[in-house]
């Protein structure tokens, strides 16, 4: 009887005769009181088995239903407390901007939004001249603003029993900050501060050399790479004329490590000290720990490091020029008759969206965000409309990759004004650019300053895009 059972467990195909043998045995064993009995057991048995089983789905339910509140709950804290510290109650998103919000979310949650989600974004045609030849300035180009600016180069200790610790960019006080914004003849912060006779240097030395060179330099184009956070990037020399390349300097900032990196990949400077049409300039002693704030330097303060250029083009490491230099000035400066060009933001243009975004990623540490935002909200600065027609910009939020100045009095102004914020606050330029800009308007309601900001579809027409190699790390990040 037992080999019978366990074959009816193993094998549900059983021969014919040997299925008769079986029933016949459970029939037997059902008349008797042991057969009753056994059979009893049995469903008694699947009625526990049952219940068990029906608990165990009911707590499994039941866990999992606290475990989704809970998830909820929290999430519907982080993001009261995130609105309730990161803007103030009475600002309320916009239409558009929600949606931005909500991508971007989505980017911190996930780290990496589908493809289908993500944005493209292409260039667009711009009007060029066909060539250089017989390109000249127009004769009234430069009838700008004009006031007389001098730059702070030394600090002395206000005090002998003051701890003194002379930097870069120096140690204005408010009031010297906010009279700073006139358009007038004065002296400002504008990097390069050195402290009293005896302290050490505060930052960026450069070899004699290359000072002369690059105070030899009319126009202007440069880049630079600290940290070996970038490859070398070579502008495209078929696409740039002779007439620029006899014309324009065309300087790359670089530090030891950076050099080292790339002279181990294989560009080594020539015997005039160029990589393509890059001059290599080494930068020695950086003036922050930060490789982004020191990246700030060349950014803004071209004017400083090429004081007899008239003309001057910015461009980020992650980009390679594709378009002649001197028919960018054209197109972006003479024939726009503006002294200072950038293009918006391809997604943002509200400081408030900016500021969120920065946030969210963990771009810098979110306590110093806080404080920058609260001070030039403080200040005045008001919120993008984008429906309000009276937009002195049509975006409050720059790319700031690539930037074509005159050495305007104006315009060197507004580059040493932006670079103290960067200076003063956090190291994300595009969070002060708006504040900077409005306050020296609205400082100097009879003294304008032309800007053009043109669209970021034009940017990517006049360079090719890649990624970083790395990401500089961020004393101080969150």
């Amino acid at each position: 009887m037992c080999s019978g059972m366990a074959l009816l467990r193993n094998n549900g195909e059983l021969f014919p005769e040997r299925r008769v043998i079986i029933d016949a045995a459970f029939n037997s064993i059902g008349k008797s009181d042991h057969g009753s009995k056994v059979s009893r057991r049995g469903r008694r048995f699947g009625r526990i088995t049952k219940h068990r089983l029906l608990r165990w789905i009911f707590l499994l339910l039941a866990l999992f239903s606290i475990f989704l509140t809970v998830y909820g709950l929290k999430k519907f804290l982080q993001a009261k407390m995130e609105s309730r510290f990161s803007m103030p109650r009475e600002l309320h998103l916009e239409r558009g901007e929600e949606r931005n919000l909500q991508e971007s979310s989505f980017l911190f949650d996930i780290g990496r939004p589908p493809k289908s989600k993500r944005r493209k974004h292409f260039p667009c045609d711009v009007g060029f001249l066909q060539s250089v030849d017989g390109l000249v300035e127009p004769k009234n180009y430069m009838n700008f603003t004009w006031f007389s600016l001098d730059y702070v180069d030394h600090e002395e200790k206000t005090s002998k029993i003051d701890l003194f610790e002379p930097r870069f960019g120096g140690h204005p006080t408010l009031e010297e900050r906010e009279n700073s914004f006139h358009a007038k003849n004065q002296t400002v912060h504008c990097g390069f501060v050195k402290g009293p006779l005896g302290y050490p240097s505060t930052g960026f030395d450069l070899d004699e050399k290359d000072r002369a060179y690059m105070f030899s330099c009319k126009v202007a184009v440069s880049s630079c790479i600290f940290g070996s956070s970038d490859f070398l990037r070579r502008p495209t020399s078929r696409l740039i004329s002779q007439y620029s390349k006899d014309n324009v300097c065309f300087v790359m900032f670089l530090d030891d490590q950076t050099m080292s990196k790339l002279s181990s990949e294989g560009n080594q400077p020539d015997d005039t000290g160029h990589i393509g049409l890059w001059k290599v300039v080494i930068v020695k002693n950086l003036p922050y720990e930060d490789m982004r704030r020191t990246g700030k330097v060349p950014k803004f303060l071209s004017h400083r490091l090429f004081p007899n250029s008239r003309y001057s083009i910015w461009l980020d490491s992650k980009m390679r020029l594709t378009s002649d230099p001197m028919l960018i000035i054209e197109y972006f400066l003479w024939r726009r008759k503006a002294e200072y060009a950038i293009s918006n933001h391809y997604d943002r243009h509200s400081v408030w969206e900016e500021v969120l975004q920065n946030k969210r990623l963990n771009k810098y540490n979110h306590t110093a965000i806080d404080e920058q935002f609260n001070f030039y909200q403080s200040d005045g600065l008001p919120k993008f409309d984008p429906s309000n027609p009276n937009n002195l910009l049509p975006s409050y939020v720059p790319e700031g990759s690539f930037i074509v100045r005159a050495h305007t009095p104006m315009s060197n102004l507004f580059s040493c004004l932006w670079f103290n914020e960067v200076d003063r606050f956090t190291s994300r330029d595009q969070l002060s650019f708006a504040y900077t800009y409005l306050k020296l308007r609205r400082m100097n309601p009879d003294r304008p300053f032309r800007l053009y900001m043109f669209k970021d579809c034009e940017r990517r027409a006049l360079v090719k895009l890649f990624r970083h190699r790395t990401v500089p790390s961020l004393p101080g990040t969150a």
